[in-house]
Formats: C-alpha cells, sequence, structure tokens
C-alpha cells in the first residue's frame, strides 16, 4: 500500500519555521516527507534538512518523494531522542525543528497496523515495529485500574471504567486479540443512543491505546525542551497537535520556556534568576481553514502553536 498522508496546516507550518534558505531544521515526524518536501525546496545547497521518524514504511516513501535533494539525512529514530541524534551527527545547533503528533492517513488506512477501529487486523499500535510492545500488551497485561485511567486521561471517555471492567471479564476466557474483538467490547460499554448518534464508540479508547503504546504524551515535554536547546538563535519549533491533552501540554511548556521564572507573584523583582529561553508566536494556535477541513475532514482538530529561540 502506498504511504498516502495529507500534510496539515502545510502552508501554515512552513511560515511559522520563517525557513532560511542556508539552514539547518528538522521534522522530527517526517512520515510521508509532505512537510520535509516544502522545508526542502526552500533550502540552497548550504541549507540541511534532518529528515526523523520511527516508521520504516515512512522512510521509504520520504526517500523516494525526497531523492531529488542532496541535502537531506534520513534518520530512524523517535523525536525524543532529537538531542542525541543531532549530537551524533556532530550538529551544534539548527534553525528549526517542527512535529506533526498526528497519525499518518497511511497508519490509519493500513489495516495489519492495527491503529483503525474500522478495519480487523492484530492489535498493534506501533509506530516503530521494531518494538515489541504493543497495544496486545496493553489491553492484555494491564491491571483493570491502569487501563481505566489510561483511557479517561488519554480517551476522555466518561465511560472508561466500564470498558477496563468489560475488558478484564472479556480476557479471562481467551485474550483479546484483533481490533474488532476489542471495538465489541467496547460496544458493550457505550448506551445504545450514544452509539448511534455520536461518534464511533471505540474512537477514544483506540486513541487511548494509541498513545499508551507510542507514549506519545509521556515524551512531549522532554522533547520540546531538547528540541529548544539546540535551536540557535532566532530558530524556531512549530508543533501540530490533534487532541487537547497534547495542545494543553504544548501550550503549557511554551508558555513555562517564556516565563520560567518561580518567584512569589507579590515579590517586586525576580529573585529565582530563571530567564526566558522563547518567545510564543502563537498567542491563540493555528487552525485549518474551512476550505482545509472540507479538502481534508482528518484536519479538523488540529492546532499549529509556535515558539521562537531567544
Amino acid at each position: 500500500m502506498e504511504f498516502k498522508h495529507v500534510s496539515v496546516l502545510l502552508n501554515e507550518t512552513i511560515e511559522g519555521l520563517n525557513i532560511k534558505e542556508d539552514g539547518i531544521y528538522a521534522d522530527g515526524t517526517m512520515g510521508g516527507a509532505g512537510h520535509s518536501s516544502e522545508i526542502a525546496k526552500r533550502l540552497s545547497d548550504k541549507g540541511r534538512l534532518i529528515g526523523i521518524d520511527q516508521d520504516l514504511d515512512a522512510h521509504k516513501a520520504a526517500r523516494e518523494r525526497l531523492k531529488e535533494f542532496k541535502n537531506v539525512t534520513f534518520v530512524h529514530d523517535n523525536f525524543y531522542n532529537v538531542k542525541n541524534i543531532l549530537d551524533e551527527l556532530n550538529i551544534e545547533g539548527i534553525d528549526g525543528i517542527m512535529m506533526d503528533l498526528g497519525v499518518s492517513s497511511y497508519q490509519l488506512d493500513e489495516a495489519e497496523r492495527g491503529f483503525s477501529y474500522m478495519n480487523d487486523a492484530p492489535l498493534d499500535m506501533r509506530m516503530d515495529r521494531e518494538r515489541e510492545f504493543s497495544a496486545y500488551n496493553v489491553v492484555n497485561e494491564y491491571e483493570e485500574e491502569e487501563l481505566y485511567k489510561i483511557i479517561k486521561d488519554y480517551g476522555e471517555e466518561r465511560f472508561a471504567k466500564k470498558i477496563a471492567r468489560l475488558i478484564v471479564k472479556a480476557r479471562e476466557e481467551k485474550p483479546i486479540e484483533t481490533t474488532f474483538e476489542l471495538v465489541d467490547i467496547i460496544k458493550g460499554a457505550i448506551p445504545a443512543k450514544l452509539r448511534r448518534e455520536g461518534p464511533h464508540p471505540a474512537k477514544r479508547t483506540f486513541q487511548a491505546i494509541r498513545i499508551e503504546v507510542n507514549a506519545e504524551l509521556s515524551i512531549l515535554n522532554d522533547a520540546i525542551e531538547d528540541s529548544v536547546s539546540k535551536l540557535n538563535k532566532g530558530g524556531r519549533i512549530a508543533i501540530i497537535t490533534f487532541h487537547s491533552l497534547e495542545d494543553r501540554i504544548v501550550k503549557q511548556k511554551f508558555r513555562a520556556l517564556e516565563n520560567p521564572c518561580t518567584c512569589p507573584k507579590e515579590f517586586p523583582i525576580c529573585i529565582c534568576g530563571k530567564e526566558p529561553s522563547v518567545k510564543v508566536i502563537t498567542r491563540k494556535p493555528i487552525i485549518p481553514s474551512e476550505r482545509e477541513i472540507e479538502e481534508n475532514p482528518r484536519s479538523r482538530s488540529a492546532k499549529l502553536r509556535v515558539a521562537e529561540k531567544l
């Protein structure tokens, strides 16, 4: 299956990065190279692009799409390791980095990857298929309380407690092995009226399990801090999120980096000595236009935030 992914907020992200033609840029979530190709087009021979992705299928697609560019370095890794990646490449500082935290259309549509509740497949959801830990482990090995917390916190699912209880009950008879088996269990926890009228009943739970499998939220704070630490003065970081939990982390982290002072508010002057490291460019997140949402419904929940290194 061809690696297809429609890049969300493409022009807005490129504009936000404020690309210098001789700069060094990193795409922490390269995917099919939609954003990467637009960055590469704007670089001269002196510029450089570092394409990072943990999905080897993405690398195959990206290498093909970027084959005309000679100043691209491909790295099979997680953007969480961006500091080590750049250190190993002997790159002291970069002029911009972007991260698109969404799951690609390819990953959703490729049934065997197990990301989608619309296709029957083995429970997987690994973005890096070289790792052993998968959705199967979460669903079949986590305690009921752990499942409840993940589904509640990461999925913001109001029926999390009942879903967790039914999962544990079902696996007492046999392991839960496929996406449709899990979907049937989840449906049993959602009232019939909501199943008919609301979004797909498994949407939030699948999101929660995917986040847990790939440690998407737990790595984000450190990844932002490490990325900012490697930015040159005036360099920018642009992050696209797709749900409120991610966006909240990015917003709060940017805010903390812009105003790191820990002194009590009643102090007349700062004595903690902590100085801001970024200036937030987007006071409110940039969201897709109505036209983009119409052309690509999956972009509906996307939000872009940008900050600049001081």
